[in-house]
C-alpha cells in the first residue's frame, strides 16, 4: 500500500487492482503515468491475466474489418476498427494501413486473435504479430532454416499461430514449398515453427499431408491449431500440438459434395462450417467438435450471400454477400442487414478479439509506420 499512497487512495492495493484490472487498455495506458507501482503492476502475469479473463467472461469483443481495394498488382489493404456499441451499428471507428505488408491482392491474412494477439503474413516470407489493443507491433526475423539448394522458387504457404501454456511462449507455425525447375510436379514440403521467447525459427517434421487452407476463420483452439488438408483417402483435418510440437489429423464429420467446409473456434470448441459452393441461396450447417462430432445448428436459405466470415456474440453470422458487402444475419429474426462495408471479392475478413496487454517484444506501432486515419 505504501507505493499507492502517492495516488491519494486509501483503498487496499488488492482492491485497487482489481477495480484496474477491468478498465480498457486505452485507459490502463493513460494510467501508467499516475505512479511508478501501477505501471509496473500493469505488466506482471498476474494482472494481464485478471485483466484478459475479465473481457473473456463478459465476452467484451472488439471489431477488426480487413478488406482490399485497387487492382490486384498495385491495390491496398486496410484495416478498420468497427464499433461495437450497442445502436452503432458496427459503425467504422479508425483506419489503419500498414506500410510494411506489400502491394497485391493475395497478401496479408490475418491468423488469430490468440489471447489478443494477430499474426499477419503475405506468401513472399514476411511475418508480424501485432496486439491492436496496446499498438505493439513486431516484425519476426527470416528463418534460418535451409532450403533444397537446387530450388529455383520457394513458396510460403499456410500458417499457424497459438499459445504454448506450458512454457508461456507464442509460437507460429508455417509451410515451405521449394520448386525445381528439373522436377516441376514433386516440389520439397517443409514446415518451420517459430519461438516469441527465442525470437528464432527451427524445422519441424511434417505429417506428409498436403495443405489446402487459408485463414478465413480463427482455427487455434485450446492449444491446437487445425487446418483443412487432404491426405490418400481425401479431405481430413490436420492439427497442431503448440506444446509437444506434434501433428495429427482428425476426420471430417461427414463429407458432402460440392459444398464448402471451413475449421473455426465456436465458442471454445472446433468446429466446421458447410455451406453450398454453387447457388444464390445458401443454408449453414455448423458440426462441434466435444469428443465426438455433434451438428449444432443449420441455417436455411440465406439469399444474395457468399461466405461466411465468423460468428458474433449471440449467434448472428456475418457474411460476405454477393456484391461483396458486409452484411450481418440474424438467425432469430432472419434479418440480413448491410454494414457498410466493401472490399474485392474472397478478399475480406472479420477479426473478433479481446482486448489483450501481453506484450510482443516488438515496437510501437509509430515506430513501424502504422497509418491511423479518422474513418471516412
Amino acid at each position: 500500500m505504501q507505493g499507492l499512497s502517492k495516488t491519494g487512495s486509501d483503498l487496499p492495493e488488492v482492491l485497487v487492482l482489481e477495480i484496474l484490472s477491468k478498465l480498457p487498455v486505452k485507459s490502463l495506458t493513460r494510467f501508467r503515468c499516475v505512479c511508478k507501482p501501477w505501471s509496473c503492476s500493469f505488466q506482471t502475469p498476474v494482472f494481464i491475466t485478471k485483466h484478459h479473463n475479465y473481457n473473456l467472461r463478459n465476452n467484451n469483443l472488439n471489431l477488426l474489418f480487413k478488406g482490399f481495394q485497387g487492382n490486384t498488382i498495385d491495390g491496398l489493404h486496410y484495416f478498420y476498427q468497427l464499433s461495437t456499441e450497442k445502436g452503432q451499428n458496427f459503425s467504422a471507428k479508425q483506419k489503419f494501413h500498414i506500410p510494411y505488408f506489400g502491394k497485391g491482392w493475395n497478401t496479408l491474412p490475418v491468423n488469430g486473435p490468440c489471447n489478443g494477439i494477430l499474426c499477419l503474413n503475405d506468401y513472399e516470407d514476411k511475418v508480424a504479430l501485432w496486439n491492436p489493443s496496446t499498438r505493439e507491433f513486431k516484425i519476426l526475423p527470416q528463418s534460418s532454416v535451409q532450403r533444397p539448394p537446387s530450388a529455383y522458387h520457394t513458396s510460403f504457404n499456410d500458417l499457424g499461430f497459438g499459445y504454448d501454456s506450458q512454457t508461456d511462449d507464442y509460437k507460429v507455425l508455417r509451410f515451405v514449398t521449394s520448386h525445381f525447375e528439373e522436377d516441376s510436379f514433386n516440389p520439397n514440403y517443409q514446415a518451420e515453427l517459430y519461438s516469441l521467447r527465442s525470437d528464432s525459427w527451427k524445422e519441424i517434421s511434417t505429417h506428409g499431408v498436403f495443405v489446402c487452407d487459408g485463414p478465413l476463420f480463427n482455427k487455434y483452439v485450446n492449444g491446437f491449431y487445425y487446418w483443412q488438408a487432404a491426405g490418400d483417402s481425401g479431405d481430413l483435418i490436420l492439427s497442431f500440438d503448440m506444446v509437444n510440437e506434434k501433428f495429427s489429423t482428425l476426420s471430417l464429420p461427414i463429407t458432402l459434395e460440392h459444398f464448402y467446409w471451413h475449421l473455426l473456434d465456436f465458442k471454445g470448441l472446433l468446429g466446421v462450417i458447410y455451406h453450398p459452393c454453387e447457388g444464390t441461396e445458401k443454408s449453414f450447417d455448423l458440426w462441434v467438435m466435444n469428443g465426438s462430432w455433434t451438428k449444432q445448428f443449420t441455417i436455411e436459405s440465406v439469399p444474395g450471400v457468399e461466405w461466411p466470415l465468423g460468428f458474433w456474440k449471440n449467434g448472428e453470422l456475418f457474411l460476405e454477400s454477393s456484391d461483396h458487402q458486409l452484411v450481418l444475419f440474424d438467425p432469430s429474426t432472419r434479418e440480413l442487414k448491410n454494414l457498410g462495408m466493401h472490399a474485392e471479392k474472397d478478399t475480406m475478413q472479420i477479426t473478433a478479439y479481446v482486448e489483450s496487454l501481453v506484450t510482443i517484444n516488438g515496437r510501437s506501432e509509430y515506430e513501424e509506420r502504422i497509418i491511423h486515419s479518422a474513418s471516412n
